[in-house]
């Protein structure tokens, strides 16, 4: 399934910018790294997993967390705390 899924974001989703599942050593623990263009892209991936990919992914994983960093949009943020994400909104910081 995690192959399957990120060659379809890979291939459909221009807006995903980084895509990444990462697993702990004993195997138990999946946690997956997302980061959108924008509202508009994480909306686009909503809907591609939901089409997709929502009901064989949430049979296999018992979903722990689902945190968002960053200021979605109005609608994205209804559709992403609609599925259970906490919005965490930037305080400070930067990248390099």
């Amino acid at each position: 399934l995690m192959n399957e899924m990120v060659e379809q974001t890979m291939a459909n989703e221009p807006g995903t910018i980084g895509y990444e599942w990462h697993v702990s050593e004993d195997g138990k623990n999946v946690t997956l790294y997302e980061r959108y263009k924008d509202s508009a892209a994480t909306l686009a991936h909503l809907d591609n997993f939901g089409k997709n990919f929502a009901s064989r992914f949430m049979k296999m994983l018992d979903i722990k967390k689902f945190v968002v960093y960053g200021s979605p949009d109005e609608t994205a943020t209804k559709a992403l705390t609609g599925i259970g994400a906490k919005i965490m909104k930037p305080l400070g910081g930067f990248y390099r």
